[in-house]
């Protein structure tokens, strides 16, 4: 695999391209060979060692204190925008289609920073982490947003090569091949792709100190004052939003206690024998939204 992955750098032509596919492709042999290891040793979960989070790992929204706009200007909005709308019947982008009055999930998830910025008279930005399936239609469409109350900047996740089943090897054979060989890492390169395209680095010397991270489709997840004072006044690096589990609710993530660490747990981690009491409302008895709040100095 390294040695395929060494030629597909040496197929790119301009230097400062190869330097960063170059990164691209460590990071893919890294996330490779970690997916081996694990496979070989047989890791698996011990079901045993789940435990509830503890009342000082779950904070009471009712507990925070009252909302103010003090620690606006450390903040900045993030959307994942590398999904297409294929799976809903659409073309190009998810965050693209229409869902009200004429209006786009990405419409919506403007409208909703603006509102904030005209309340607060704030400049909180919005980035919006693409792929390369969405990136070229979503330049486009972000046009009509100038002259807006507010500030939009776009970045690119990776791009990693689609691999054989049977030998292993990557499917592309150039970096100029056809993009059905190429796959987006999605939100798990998040931290790489803010690094690497040179956004960490831009928000934190705007003094923005605090990402709120959430899918582009996601219209509830919205800039709540509280929480962010909350996260700078604790200084935790982290926050997830939890909300009772219901009926309904039945695959969706979960946070946990593991060996002493806290965890987020997906229904596909969960052994086979376990996947029932998984979804069991009675067993674990919160669920994670997608959305979390990040503390960008600690990255």
């Amino acid at each position: 695999m390294r040695n395929a992955l060494n030629a597909l750098v040496d197929t790119v032509k301009d230097p400062e391209a190869q330097a960063k596919f170059e990164n691209e492709m460590d990071s893919f042999f890294a996330l490779f060979r970690r997916y081996l290891t694990d496979k070989a040793s047989g890791t698996t979960l011990d079901w045993d060692k789940i435990k509830s989070p503890s009342e000082s790992e779950v904070v009471s929204y009712d507990s925070l204190k009252s909302e103010t706009a003090d620690n606006l200007s450390k903040l900045a909005v993030l959307k994942l925008n590398g999904g297409l709308g294929t799976s809903m019947g659409c073309v190009g982008p998810k965050s693209v289609i229409e869902v009200r009055d004429g209006n786009t999930f990405l419409d919506l998830s403007v409208r909703q920073i603006e509102h904030l910025n005209r309340k607060y008279d704030s400049d909180v930005p919005l980035l919006l982490m693409n792929s390369f399936n969405t990136d070229a239609d979503t330049a486009k469409i972000i046009k009509k947003y100038q002259g807006h109350r507010i500030r939009v900047r776009t970045f690119n996740q990776s791009r990693f090569p689609r691999i054989f089943k049977d030998s292993l090897l990557p499917v592309p054979e150039s970096f100029d091949d056809e993009l059905d060989g190429w796959y987006p890492p999605g939100h798990g390169d998040l931290y790489e792709a803010l690094i690497s395209s040179g956004e960490l680095d831009s928000l934190l010397a705007q003094g923005r100190e605090i990402l709120f991270v959430s899918n582009g489709d996601n219209l509830g997840a919205t800039v709540d004052t509280k929480i962010l004072d909350h996260m700078i006044e604790t200084g935790a690096e982290y926050l997830m939003e939890l909300t009772d589990k219901t009926r309904a609710d039945v695959k969706g993530g979960t946070l946990i206690n593991y060996d002493g660490q806290v965890r987020l747990l997906e229904i596909a981690q969960v052994p086979k024998e376990h996947v029932e009491d998984f979804k069991s409302i009675k067993i674990i008895q919160v669920l994670q939204h997608q959305q979390l709040v990040d503390q960008l100095e600690g990255r």
